[in-house]
């Protein structure tokens, strides 16, 4: 049965807001001089569960979790605890429990509009692992770079394809970052070059952050990994592609992917993702016996990215499409991820990899959308583009739609400076 419950904060309750009652995202935000702590999205309004927990309205079991610059000791605590909170908080903002709506100074307390306050990243990352699990653009990757009639690698079917990335340069939506530099080899040059990136692109994902810790050398199966996920963000995965053309044989990306991960400020509890899993995609072959899954681990969550060009005043909606089709789930990730006895802990940030469709509208990156530069997308005014020149801004939005409310993710943004002279 749809859970149609509306909040007495109006805003929650419009039907088009990221943040009805039913999601109740977790971030990190600050107003008024005071410190970083937690909040909660709920409408157009941010709710301060420091002030919450000072009053004595959160559970025992959460006391002190939340008068803090990360999300990380409240994560910590587990399922159980961020469970008694959802159920309070929820309580609270339904106005079945009195005590917030009833108290004029307490809710000026802990209220904020969101226009007012400033959001920070949400957790502190000990380890970043991108993946690269959609079919399709693995697919379109391969048809480009390798081979037109076998563009999969032999091995792309059997395993949940990921790289360790760079977790100190994962940075919260709205921060601006500079064009990197590299080694760009050219077309019948016998060396590389060094200087800025000529061909810049994002890459649309989502990520799930890791909510309980793993014992080295313990797998975690597929049955128990979403034991172990928090929630999720969107992500940004910025890419240099020429760098990383030149540099990922035989290993894999560096430079061209460490330089900058975006990710949105609201952590979506999966939890409030409950409602929307689907069964997983048809995967043949059969999976090896750790990866085979018996839940239903797909999500169904829209996905779309703007593109506003260096200047203008409007954006282009560039690109729709949805995380239910990804190949790979985040379960299967999460064990492979672990099979080997790599140990995994909380506030750990694992990327999707580039989220793709079947259809030229639905891919995820610009290195699909204009085949490698050759087919630029044109842009309001008439401006157009292979890849990303600076001082243009790119932002991924996703939500669930729900029966008359929708779960969203609010936004992931950032904008391209120019590269500094090393």
């Amino acid at each position: 049965m749809t859970d149609r419950k509306t909040s007495w904060i109006e805003s929650a309750n419009d039907g088009q807001t990221d943040f009805p009652l039913q999601n109740l995202p977790y971030g990190i935000f600050s107003a008024n001089g005071k410190t970083p702590r937690v909040g909660v999205a709920i409408g157009d309004m941010v709710l301060d569960l420091a002030v919450l927990d000072e009053a004595g309205l959160l559970p025992a079991a959460a006391k002190g979790a939340f008068d803090g610059d990360s999300l990380n000791r409240f994560i910590a605590l587990g399922k159980p605890v961020w469970s008694e909170t959802r159920q309070r908080l929820t309580a609270l903002l339904s106005g079945d429990d009195k005590a917030l709506e009833g108290n004029p100074a307490l809710r000026a307390a802990a209220l904020a509009p969101a226009s007012w306050v400033t959001l920070h990243l949400p957790v502190q990352i000990p380890g970043y692992t991108d993946f690269y699990s959609s079919k399709e653009h693995a697919t379109n990757v391969g048809r480009m770079f390798r081979d037109p009639e076998n563009a999969l690698l032999p091995n792309w079917l059997e395993i949940p394809i990921g790289y360790n990335g760079r977790a100190s340069s994962v940075v919260v939506s709205g921060t601006e970052l500079h064009r990197p530099n590299g080694q760009i080899k050219l077309p019948n040059e016998a060396r590389p070059l060094f200087g800025p990136c000529r061909k810049l692109d994002f890459e649309l994902e989502m990520g799930f952050i890791v909510g309980k810790d793993s014992a080295l050398g313990a797998p975690v199966s597929t049955a128990a990994a979403p034991e172990h996920m928090f929630g999720m963000v969107l992500l940004n995965d910025w890419s240099a592609r020429d760098i990383q053309q030149w540099e990922y044989v035989p290993l894999g990306p560096f430079n061209s992917k460490t330089f900058g991960t975006s990710i949105s400020p609201w952590v979506v509890t999966m939890e409030a993702l409950e409602p929307f899993r689907r069964d997983n995609p048809a995967q043949s072959p059969e999976p090896l016996s750790y990866l085979r899954q018996q839940a239903r681990n797909a999500y169904d969550i829209d996905l779309e990215v703007l593109l506003r060009a260096d200047g203008a005043e409007d954006a282009a909606t560039i690109s729709r499409t949805n995380f239910k089709a990804m190949y790979w789930t985040m379960a299967q990730q999460l064990a492979h991820h672990t099979v080997s006895g790599c140990n995994v802990r909380v506030g750990d940030l694992m990327g999707s990899g580039t989220i793709s469709g079947t259809t030229p509208d639905s891919y995820g990156s610009l290195l699909e959308l204009t085949r490698n530069g050759a087919e630029p997308v044109t842009l309001p005014g008439g401006a157009k583009r292979g890849f990303l020149e600076d001082g243009d801004e790119v932002v991924m939005r996703g939500w669930c739609q729900g029966d008359g409310y929708r779960i969203g993710f609010g936004e992931v943004r950032g904008r391209i400076l120019p590269a500094i002279a090393a």
